[in-house]
């Protein structure tokens, strides 16, 4: 039997993005979001409001970034998305990130996230609070990769929040092999 909650924003599991980017005079800002993934092949969908300093500096710079949030950074990358850029001006400093000039985007990497996406801004529709935008580049901390020069997610260990409970939980154990388990059914 099961049991119905209604519309929920309930989808597991779910990212920790923090959006980086400029604002006015050079200042590295970045925010929390969990509400977004890849919408296309190099294309990637986020929900954030207009009012949000970071979605102004994002259509004034038209670029940001996407860092993974991660295990170790679990208290900064959440206060990031509990203090806001439009009142807090040292927001980024706080956090004890060093921030970084892309070499492909107007916005900054933070040297702290070992992972990021460096995007350019492709659309933002206010009414729906959708942020679209081109990924140019994605790059990882040598830290993080394993011996085969891939991102080892063991080594990385990058969080989902947990919509129903409000806690951020890390990605887990290897339990198949995508494009190919399913093979076995394909013979019955």
């Amino acid at each position: 039997m099961r049991k119905n909650f209604g519309a929920q924003a309930y989808l597991y599991p779910m990212p920790v993005l923090i959006i980086g980017s400029y604002d006015e005079n050079g200042k590295p800002d970045a925010m929390n979001a969990a509400w977004g993934g890849i919408s296309e092949e190099k294309e990637i969908s986020i929900c954030i409001s207009a009012g949000h300093k970071t979605t102004k500096n994002i259509i004034a710079r038209g670029a940001f970034t996407v860092s993974i949030a991660d295990a170790k950074n679990v208290v900064a990358c959440d206060y990031v998305g509990i203090v806001s850029g439009n009142k807090e001006p040292d927001k980024i400093k706080k956090t004890g990130w060093h921030a970084a000039k892309s070499e492909f985007v107007d916005a900054p990497l933070f040297d702290e996230l070992p992972m990021a996406l460096e995007c350019k801004l492709i659309s933002y529709d206010e009414e729906t609070c959708r942020l679209v935008g081109e990924i140019v580049n994605v790059c990882a901390d040598e830290r993080i990769l394993g011996e085969d020069g891939k991102i080892d997610l063991n080594k990385f260990s990058p969080i989902t929040y947990d919509p129903v409970h409000y806690t951020y939980r890390k990605i887990g154990d290897v339990v198949g092999k995508a494009f190919s388990d399913g093979m076995k059914l394909k013979c019955i």
